[in-house]
């Protein structure tokens, strides 16, 4: 189990370029998954993209735009977001999620990162 916190959202303007980064407080080379979420208002939070077993996967609105990448030795992954739209607004989230044998699976979550794209 580790401490999440998000960085690097901001303002931009649409077509612009945003990286965020989730650092955890300890060594994340044994999570089964490691996760971005997005929450706009009034919406309900969605998946954006993962790196599960080291194979990197997106949700359909973000590929081709988004790229999720990690550094294990600095215990840190992130979100290199590309052409920025204004439906990318929102609060973004990274998890961690565990898979112990014998036990359920788990994640922790970070507290968010808020990113506005508008001109």
């Amino acid at each position: 189990q580790v401490q999440l916190a998000e960085s690097g959202g901001g303002l931009v303007q649409p077509g612009g370029s945003l990286r965020l980064s989730c650092a955890a407080s300890g060594s994340i080379f044994r999570a089964n998954d490691l996760e971005w979420y997005r929450q706009a208002p009034g919406k309900q939070r969605e998946w954006v993209a993962e790196i599960s077993r080291g194979v990197p996967d997106y949700a359909d609105s973000v590929k081709g735009r988004f790229t999720i990448s990690r550094d294990i030795a600095k215990n840190t992954f992130y979100l290199a977001m590309d052409n920025l739209k204004p439906e990318d607004t929102a609060v973004y989230i990274c998890a961690v999620r565990w898979v112990v044998a014998g036990s359920l699976p788990t994640r922790n979550w970070g507290q968010g990162t808020r990113v506005t794209v508008s001109s």
